[in-house]
């Protein structure tokens, strides 16, 4: 194997939407970074058999719904 082509492995703190922590290792970001999720398995529909949950980032979901409160599409 080559020297120095290769990203630096190293552990990592993810947390999750819930605000549980885990650590693992990654190449993400430095030593000992926090990697903050915006969608994982506790609110992905992919696993919540089709359950959204939607987080409001920055009021765009509180926006949209603002937007077409009054629409009825057909």
């Amino acid at each position: 194997m080559k020297k120095s082509i290769h990203p630096d492995y190293h552990a990592i703190t993810v947390v999750m939407t819930n605000g549980t922590e885990y650590q693992t290792r990654s190449t993400y970001g430095e030593q000992g970074a926090k990697l903050q999720l915006d969608i994982d398995p506790s609110t992905h529909p992919a696993w919540t058999g089709g359950n959204q949950t939607l987080l409001d980032r920055g009021g765009r979901v509180s926006r949209f719904n603002n937007k077409f409160k009054g629409f009825i599409g057909g």
